[in-house]
């Protein structure tokens, strides 16, 4: 892992999948979401990864890897809305959007970004639930009340750029005990190395078996 940067790139196209049609309005005063870290990993990533240049294996690799942590969070599964065009900037910051947000900048592929969020549970403390700079990104990715994510990728100089967004976004204080979910049986720890296929795992509004 490297340091947080906030500076800003010159980037190619951008492609984004994103909520539509949502009440936006939200009240910041109980919201810690806009405090949570972000990631970033060493930046020797190739411009043709598949899950990067591939529309779905893109979204699938998303939705695996989101799904997968939800399940043994006891959430139920999330869904992607459908794909837009977008403007998604190399500015390594939080947009301070409605949305909850995650980011991960110079992942190997689609999965490995949302692997590191989820993989933050080895830190979380769940005897003590609430907002932890170290696992926030990981809090939002399990939180039980969200339903729909969408996520938007780009080429920097420093690797690729991905930005997820939550809806209904988590993180709300005072919450954590009862969205967050301690897994079930087993302590907490790293996810295995071995993809997962999960059954009511959703692909572009279609429920898949």
């Amino acid at each position: 892992m490297v340091p947080h940067s906030g500076s800003q790139e010159q980037c190619g196209s951008a492609e984004t999948i994103r909520p539509r049609g949502l009440d936006t309005s939200v009240s910041q005063e109980h919201l810690d979401h806009d405090l949570v870290s972000t990631i970033t990993v060493a930046p020797t990533i190739p411009s043709e990864a598949p899950q990067f240049v591939s529309r779905d294996l893109f979204t699938s690799a998303i939705l695996n890897s989101t799904n997968f942590f939800r399940k043994e969070h006891s959430a139920p599964p999330t869904y992607a809305e459908t794909w837009l065009k977008g403007n998604t900037a190399c500015e390594f910051e939080h947009s301070g959007g409605p949305y909850g947000e995650n980011l991960a900048l110079g992942c190997s592929d689609a999965q490995s970004c949302v692997d590191a969020w989820g993989n933050e549970r080895s830190m979380y403390p769940f005897d003590k639930p609430g907002f932890y700079m170290d696992t926030g990104d990981f809090t939002q990715l399990v939180w039980k009340n969200t339903t729909t994510v969408g996520c938007g990728k780009k080429l920097c100089e420093q690797g690729w750029f991905l930005a997820c967004e939550y809806w209904p976004r988590g993180n709300f204080a005072g919450a954590y005990a009862d969205q967050v979910a301690r897994q079930p049986g087993a302590a907490s720890g790293l996810r295995p190395s071995v993809v997962a296929v999960l059954s009511g795992v959703v692909v572009l509004g279609l429920w898949l078996s």
